[in-house]
């Protein structure tokens, strides 16, 4: 079997009904799942896309699917279409958001499904400490981990900029939430792994510094216009954003991430265009 050159990062938060913001329809979602599936292309767990960057290797049609923020959506819609189709995800969770309870009804279960909101009524939920209504349990943390649809990462504790907050002691709040994140990790699944997902994707020198000397080496960005090959610098490892469109549509823009030579010519345009000035 072929090797890949690159692995595309996607980039997903919401799979609700009627999609919105930063969402995706469960109709759309499955039909970009039917898509993969059906061309024989597999989803990485971290451990196999870490060794691509490292060592390369990687099975020709591989990607790595990314879930921010651990929203309750994830379980009710997601995990099982994922489930369904022989995928699995990563999820990056806010630790401070994360609740305790029983595991709610799922799509499969054919029981009344909880109510998952689009996204600016998430934040107003919890931003009024109604966080459980919209985020997961612990129990459907650890049962999504048994199953192995899911792994569960570090987007720190409570998932704030405080560059925007208090810039004066942003790095003692940084340090701090890592601290946190991990600590609310160890106790709850019982690990912690050396990969973060940035809040709202800003990071600065000081914060990757920071995040290194509290235990993690894989930083993983909003920047949608770079390629995952093995060398990658893992303190940079490039995502893009999922949109609420059709198997094929998403398939085209995976495979142009993936090309070797349409790759690099796309991400240079993009970043031309945008006036952004990272490398690739």
């Amino acid at each position: 079997m072929m090797a890949a050159d690159i692995v595309p990062v996607l980039m997903y938060h919401h799979v609700r009904p009627g999609g919105g913001m930063i969402a995706t329809t469960p109709e759309h979602f499955e039909d970009q799942l039917r898509w993969f599936a059906r061309r024989g292309y597999r989803s990485l767990s971290t451990a196999e896309f870490l060794h691509h960057l490292q060592q390369g290797g990687a099975p020709r049609r591989s990607m790595l699917i990314t879930f921010d923020d651990g929203y309750l959506d994830n379980w009710v819609y997601a995990a099982p279409l994922l489930r369904r189709y022989g995928m699995q995800a990563t999820v990056f969770i806010v630790t401070g958001w994360v609740g305790q309870g029983p595991v709610r009804p799922q799509l499969t279960d054919g029981e009344r499904l909880p109510d998952t909101p689009e996204h600016r009524e998430c934040e107003r939920r919890i931003d009024q400490g109604r966080a459980d209504e919209v985020i997961l349990r612990w129990s459907e943390i650890l049962a999504l981990r048994e199953q192995g649809v899911m792994e569960f990462h570090s987007h720190t504790h409570t998932h704030t900029r405080w560059d925007q907050l208090d810039a004066a002691a942003k790095n003692t709040h940084m340090r701090a939430e890592l601290t946190q994140s991990r600590g609310c990790l160890q106790q709850h699944l019982g690990e912690v792994s050396d990969q973060l997902c940035w809040p709202q994707g800003y990071f600065d020198e000081d914060y990757v510094r920071i995040a290194q000397e509290t235990g993690f080496r894989y930083l993983y960005t909003t920047r949608a216009f770079g390629r995952n090959r093995q060398g990658t610098d893992p303190a940079s490892i490039f995502r893009f954003a999922v949109r609420d469109t059709s198997g094929a549509s998403l398939g085209r823009r995976v495979r142009v991430a993936a090309h070797p030579v349409l790759a690099p010519v796309f991400n240079g345009w993009k970043r031309w265009k945008r006036g952004q000035h990272y490398g690739d």
